[in-house]
């Protein structure tokens, strides 16, 4: 099997080290103690937190230039619409999308694969066409497949995984075939943080006449991604888990998919005339964002990609991966812990079970120590059933984590094990 790759930009061998000590402190929730013991935060995989200078972002927007966008010819709505616009501009050249028109605002993963199931889906699946996704896929990435495949009479087929956790790229490539229309994968698995073989499903997609949809909701977060050359068809992000609001995200489509596809909803905005025969709509990225959006989130978001580029993504993507390696040697020997997966190319999440404890019992005494970690089924159940399991505890990494975190995780778990004899 081939060695899996995050993206085709993937260098982190010249990055200069991160000076964590300096991003940590523009992190003011790092500051909170649980009880009286400092917060020591490895739930990134849920939601990231927000440096200052997203939060200052925020603020400014509803302090100085709050108004409505695209539609007011005052002072405020100018300067709201500029602010907007320019953080698609910004997200745009952060992903290196051919078009900052190809980058459409949603609420985050979720809806932007609903958006695609829904518009690309409707519109060109038909009876007996197949949809391909894996065993690793966060629910975002299955349930809206199944529903489109239910109105449209499409199928849904599930490429297998190994037991290290890794997609099965044989048996991935023997269930494309000519009946294919779409490949949806995540980029990173949520649940293991197993990094894809993205270049080798794309070729394999590409050879069989299918589209690509990425779910990059676990990669924008860690580490660079150039979508020009992914050359995948979609991709999707949330906001929340790149450091910046909750409610924001991007859908990325190649301009030629989304000219072609209808409306996922209709309303104020994405219309170029009305009347009560017809409507005819605006090209994208507008028809596909009616109604008044998520304008404060959307800027709140462009402010993070800029913090993101300051970092700098090199930097932060071996800084992760220093770190979650160092978690997996340190995880190893606690004793009655098992790893769940052990990818070869892992990003910013780690499950793990112990013997005799439940998951939701190891994360309640965690809290406890002012350990913030993840316990249950991460939206992947058919994953934990291909696993044997019921639920996982997993630990996931952010830019801001350090060494001494993970001795704590550890010395935490000592004293769970202890506890439960």
């Amino acid at each position: 099997m081939a060695q899996p790759e995050s993206t085709s930009t993937r260098d982190t061998r010249a990055a200069s080290p991160l000076d964590v000590t300096a991003i940590r402190r523009e992190f003011p929730i790092l500051d909170v103690r649980i009880g009286n013991k400092p917060l020591i935060y490895l739930d990134n995989a849920a939601t990231t937190h927000k440096p200052q200078a997203v939060i200052d972002a925020v603020q400014r927007f509803y302090m100085l230039q709050n108004a409505n966008i695209h539609r007011g010819v005052h002072y405020l709505s100018q300067q709201a619409t500029d602010a907007y616009e320019q953080a698609r501009i910004r997200i745009g050249q952060f992903f290196n999308a051919p078009s900052s028109d190809e980058i459409i605002f949603v609420r985050g993963t979720t809806e932007g694969i609903n958006l695609v199931a829904h518009s690309w889906g409707s519109k060109n699946l038909r009876e007996g066409d197949e949809i391909l996704i894996t065993e690793m896929e966060h629910h975002a990435n299955i349930v809206p497949w199944q529903l489109v495949a239910e109105r449209t009479g499409a199928v849904l087929r599930v490429a297998p995984i190994t037991d290290d956790g890794e997609l099965d790229l044989d048996a991935f490539r023997a269930r494309l075939s000519d009946k294919t229309r779409l490949v949806a994968v995540a980029h990173v698995s949520n649940a293991l943080g197993t990094v894809n073989p993205v270049r080798e499903i794309v070729a394999a997609a590409r050879a069989a006449g299918a589209l690509v949809l990425l779910d990059g909701a676990q990669s924008a977060p860690h580490m660079p991604v150039d979508l020009q050359k992914l050359d995948c068809d979609f991709f999707v992000c949330s906001g929340h888990k790149m450091y910046g609001p909750t409610g924001i995200g991007i859908l990325w489509g190649r301009m030629e998919l989304l000219e072609a596809m209808p409306p996922y909803e209709g309303g104020g905005d994405m219309i170029e005339w009305v009347t009560f025969e017809k409507t005819t709509f605006k090209a994208p990225p507008t028809r596909f964002e009616a109604g008044t959006p998520h304008i404060a989130g959307a800027i709140g978001l462009g402010a993070a990609v800029d913090f993101l580029e300051r970092v700098g993504r090199p930097a932060l993507a071996a800084h992760e991966e220093a770190i979650t390696a160092y978690a997996v040697e340190q995880l190893g020997r606690v004793e009655g812990l098992s790893i769940v997966g052990r990818p070869r190319h892992r990003a910013g999440a780690i499950s793990f079970v112990l013997e005799g404890v439940h998951p939701h019992d190891i994360g309640t005494i965690l809290d406890s120590e002012g350990v913030a970690i993840r316990a249950g089924h991460h939206c992947a159940q058919p994953l934990m059933r291909r696993l044997g399991l019921n639920a996982t505890a997993r630990a996931s990494f952010g830019l801001y984590n350090k060494r001494e975190e993970v001795d704590a995780l550890v010395a935490a778990l000592d004293k769970v094990r202890a506890m439960f004899g």
